[in-house]
């Protein structure tokens, strides 16, 4: 039996850490919405609490907006670039180069945002179609003469 480090998962504790299905896992993983952890030899593969977050994030996204895949490998993307921003800027000499990075990832945040509001808006607007409908139903019930 290995050992493992403090911290860390196997697949199926990820898996029901996320609310997600070890095969969805794999999945996420062969399609890049999630790097592949470090697997050490003739062990099984390790995760970590980024990674809970990671497939957390994508899973209620999927799960409450409703987002594509090819959407989600998009806000994967642009998750990864967060998460590795602070290493890249400091390994970089220039305020000016740090300056761009910075403001390519806000650009990708904000195309992430605009994507999630895009989908509260339709969400929204769903809903109160579905609040007028309910209305109307209850109009018939309270109406006088039947």
């Amino acid at each position: 039996m290995s050992r493992r480090r403090p911290g860390t998962l196997r697949i199926g504790e990820l898996a029901a850490r996320t609310g997600l299905t070890a095969p969805t896992v794999r999945y996420y993983e062969q399609i890049g919405l999630l790097p592949g952890g470090p697997r050490p030899p003739r062990s099984h593969r390790i995760y970590t609490e980024a990674d809970v977050e990671r497939l957390d994030l994508l899973r209620r996204l999927r799960d409450l907006l409703g987002v594509s895949l090819d959407d989600l490998q998009e806000i994967a993307a642009a998750e990864e670039v967060a998460a590795a921003l602070p290493a890249t800027v400091a390994d970089v000499a220039s305020a000016s180069e740090r300056l761009q990075l910075v403001d390519e990832a806000l650009r990708q945040a904000d195309r992430v945002l605009d994507r999630v509001r895009g989908r509260a808006a339709e969400v929204a607007e769903l809903e109160l179609l579905l609040e007028q409908r309910r209305h109307g139903i209850e109009a018939t019930r309270i109406t006088p003469g039947w």
